[in-house]
């Protein structure tokens, strides 16, 4: 292998999946109860989405560009170039630290390739277009081939997501106060996208949580037909049994072979709330 590819944590893989698909990650960061550690997706989550339950905070911070350059001189002191697949520079100027990083070092290693790339993408969106990029780099493709892969397909990437909780929207300033006590007594979900910009976008409301699980799978239909989506992603705000009746959804309705589920990560975490539950898969357009 000529070239390492470099990720974060806003990807939300499970901690064992970086060593598997041979990924660095460089960790953002979480403040819980007084406490700041790196962003993992592990089983200590489960613990945080009780305390967001119950009315704790969590703030989060962005890589900084010199961690981000230990990452990278990490490979390429070892002769490799380096591929870095960012969180969307729409939600965090994780993106902009690594182009920073990027810039400083191609000077000490001018013989070198460093590429970055803002994928637009977050939580196992973000995962499912570094996971694709892993598949082409051990089919035999280049980095500059695996780079090109992404930027032309990361708009080809679905991000449709719905809250249970509409609380931490209001405080993301994604919908109106008043719009939030009204839904949250009428059981009115809101289904969500990540845009072209990397923004988080609402689209649609359902009447109730089971009507929202059912119009994500709905968005497969409409939007993925002629794609490849033998395998999609689902994350989870700690609501596994909701995660489970969407794959059997999407497995029942698309007759999808692969669908990999894992939480949403501290970061997304605290700001999405417990209850977010995200699907992901390749379409016609987002």
């Amino acid at each position: 292998m000529s070239y390492q590819i470099i990720t974060d944590s806003a990807c939300d893989f499970p901690d064992q999946y970086y060593a598997k698909l041979n990924l660095t990650m460089v960790p953002l960061s979480v403040e819980f109860r007084g406490e700041v550690f790196p962003d993992r997706n592990n089983d200590t989550l489960k613990d945080m989405y009780e305390g967001l339950r119950t009315g704790e905070a969590a703030k989060t911070s962005a890589v900084n560009p010199e961690t981000w350059a230990a990452a990278m001189e990490g490979a390429l002191s070892q002769g490799l170039d380096v591929l870095v697949l960012a969180f969307s520079s729409g939600l965090s100027t994780t993106y902009q630290s690594a182009a920073i990083a990027a810039q400083d070092l191609q000077e000490k290693y001018p013989q070198q390739k460093i590429r970055v790339v803002d994928t637009l993408s977050a939580s196992l969106g973000q995962g499912l277009l570094v996971w694709y990029a892993c598949q082409k780099r051990d089919a035999g493709m280049s980095l500059d081939e695996v780079a090109a892969w992404v930027e032309e397909n990361k708009f080809h990437l679905c991000h449709w997501f719905t809250a249970d909780d509409l609380m931490y929207l209001k405080r993301g300033g994604r919908i109106s106060a008043t719009t939030a006590v009204v839904g949250t007594m009428l059981q009115i979900k809101p289904v969500l996208h990540v845009d072209d910009e990397g923004h988080l976008i609402s689209m649609a409301k359902a009447r109730g949580r089971k009507a929202s699980i059912d119009a994500l799978a709905k968005k497969v239909g409409e939007l993925g037909a002629g794609w490849d989506n033998s395998t999609m992603f689902i994350s989870h705000g700690n609501c596994l049994e909701d995660a489970q009746y969407l794959s059997d959804q999407l497995k029942k309705l698309y007759g999808v072979k692969n669908v990999f589920i894992s939480y949403v990560g501290a970061v997304i975490g605290a700001h999405a709330g417990p209850g977010v539950l995200a699907l992901f898969f390749l379409g016609d357009h987002r």
